[in-house]
């Protein structure tokens, strides 16, 4: 695997993140989806002397590469930071070994990292050719790749994926090429797929700005991965190590993610906690969380043309009240 340091991976918002979540000296941080340690460098320098942050990302060579980065930057891993291979789901899980009570601050920056796609043989380009694996954590050998999926699961479960995840329109056309394909012969790689998918549907309905196999892609990864699942836990487990006065930010990528975010938030916000069909609040409750971002804050311009994959990710931060 060619696993380049040199390239450049541009983490999103940056200072969006780095404003939204008030860092101090002293702050306990979780970054949850650690990546390649761009979020995380910023952030130690912002909480160091005396902070720690625990990073975490589901793929062992992303979270190598973020400590290896973090490293370079001169700080010490168990004093200034840790990394865990785990799954961001299990958050609590990583602080309890610690005695960490919990944290000031949590940032998600959820789907996959840049340098992600620039490594065919993990199976998420579209652009280049690879084997159709996808699983964040290619060493879990118990995990269904995309392989696995696309030449096993039935036409209806293939057309459920693929509108569901990927709020694909033409579904029940693709899943259909995919199982007449794979009568013939396996679909084994990338490119395969990518031109089984664009040849199902029709050239002039192909979307202008992206290849006509995005969605397919992004619905199968979420598949393999149990993405929204994963995020669903980590939203839950929220109140469990969020401290008084701490934030949670989290940059989503596509509509699926941010509606549970936007909702989430909603309800730890809500003052009153009565069922809604009660006609008046007996309660008496306070709101115990206030959401910072009323809007999801996006990229600038200059940030888009600078990174494209900022074009679609969208910011929400959330506090806990005393």
């Amino acid at each position: 695997m060619n696993n380049d340091e040199g390239t450049v991976h541009r983490p999103v918002l940056l200072k969006e993140v780095l404003s939204l979540l008030e860092l101090n000296p002293g702050m306990v941080v979780v970054d949850a989806t650690v990546g390649a340690g761009g979020h995380a460098a910023a952030i130690l320098e912002r909480i160091c002397p005396g902070g720690f942050l625990l990073g975490i990302d589901r793929d062992p060579q992303a979270a190598e590469l973020a400590e290896r980065a973090l490293l370079r930057a001169g700080y010490t891993r168990g004093r200034h930071f840790d990394i865990e291979v785990r799954r961001f789901s299990q958050v609590d899980e990583a602080l309890a070994p610690r005695r960490i009570s919990g944290a000031d601050r949590l940032l998600a920056d959820l789907g996959v990292c840049s340098m992600h796609f620039d490594w065919p043989e993990r199976g998420f380009s579209l652009k280049r050719e690879g084997p159709l694996d996808m699983r964040l954590d290619s060493t879990d050998a118990s995990a269904p790749t995309a392989a696995d999926i696309v030449n096993s699961a039935s036409e209806e479960e293939l057309t459920r994926i693929f509108r569901q995840y990927g709020e694909e329109r033409w579904a029940p056309r693709i899943a259909r090429a995919i199982v007449e394909h794979r009568t013939r012969d396996p679909i084994t790689t990338t490119t395969q797929l990518r031109e089984i998918v664009a040849q199902a549907i029709p050239r002039r309905h192909w979307p202008p700005t992206c290849d006509p196999a995005t969605r397919v892609f992004q619905a199968l990864r979420i598949a393999v991965n149990s993405e929204l699942e994963e995020l669903d836990a980590l939203l839950a487990k929220l109140p469990k190590f969020i401290k008084p006065r701490g934030r949670a930010a989290v940059i989503s990528f596509h509509s699926l993610e941010d509606r549970r975010v936007k909702e989430t938030f909603r309800e730890l916000a809500r003052k009153c906690t009565c069922p809604a069909d009660w006609p008046m609040c007996r309660c008496g409750g306070e709101a115990k969380w206030r959401i910072v971002t009323k809007k999801p804050v996006v990229a600038d311009e200059t940030e888009i043309r600078d990174n494209p994959r900022s074009r679609s990710a969208k910011l929400r931060v959330i506090e806990r009240l005393k």
